[in-house]
Formats: C-alpha cells, sequence, structure tokens
C-alpha cells in the first residue's frame, strides 16, 4: 500500500508509506492529487521542477506538499508521477509529471487549500518509513 486516507472531522488526512523518506514523500504527493482527481486519468504530457527547502524534516513535507498545491491552484497542474532527484533534511528536488487539470476529462475532487503542521507525522517503523498530514479542505 503507498498511501490510505485519514478520515478527520472538516479535514482530510493522508498516511504514505515508503520503503525510504523519499519514497513516502513521493505517496504523499501522489495521495493528495488523487484527493483531487482520478490520476488514472492524468496523462504525463508535461513536467515541472521543484526546488524546496526548508529548516526542518516536517517543513519540508508542508513546503513540499504546498509546493504542489500552489501549482494546481496557480496553474491547474495535476501530476501522476513524482521523482525526487535530491533530497535531504531540509532540501528537495523533484520532476512532477503531469499535465494541466481539464474539468471535461478530468473528474473533480477535493479542492486542497493546504498541507498543515496539524497531527503531523514522520516515522520509521522497521523497515517502513510512513508520514501522517492533515489538508485543509
Amino acid at each position: 500500500m503507498r498511501y490510505e486516507i485519514i478520515d478527520i472531522s472538516g479535514d482530510i488526512g493522508l498516511r504514505a508509506y515508503g520503503k525510504c523518506l523519499e519514497e513516502a514523500f513521493i505517496n504523499a504527493g501522489i495521495g493528495m492529487y488523487s484527493l483531487i482527481t482520478d490520476i488514472n486519468k492524468v496523462d504525463c504530457k508535461t513536467d515541472i521542477a521543484l526546488n524546496i527547502s526548508a529548516d526542518s524534516l516536517e517543513g519540508l513535507l508542508v513546503n513540499y506538499l504546498n509546493e504542489l498545491i500552489f501549482q494546481f491552484d496557480a496553474y491547474d497542474f495535476t501530476g501522476r508521477k513524482i521523482e525526487i532527484t535530491g533530497f535531504s533534511d531540509n532540501r528537495l528536488t523533484a520532476k512532477v509529471y503531469g499535465e494541466n487539470f481539464d474539468p471535461l476529462k478530468h473528474k473533480q475532487g477535493l479542492l486542497i487549500k493546504a498541507a498543515t503542521y496539524h497531527n503531523l507525522k514522520i516515522l520509521k517503523t522497521g523497515d517502513i518509513f510512513s508520514v501522517d498530514i492533515i489538508f485543509d479542505i
């Protein structure tokens, strides 16, 4: 399982998993896009580059997801595939592949306003990393 939805009263959350922290971040982004639309109908026609920084790993996760939300809100860009090309505790570079949201092609899901720090968790249990993130909707 790459991610699962966490039902939060008034908001929505995700728990994303990975064999490494980078994979958990990727799955959090893909999971978030799946809340916005059916990502199986998103084609990888174009890509955007991300260069995200923060003072902490938790801040990096929030900033990364908020940048994906900004790209959707400002430019209608919807991702389907994410490749992290550089990763540390305070910097992330990535390429996101997808296309512009088209209401005739893509079903509108949730309107996500922001990723939050509320109940944010980054954990390693055995060999699996997980991240919990709550979104304002």
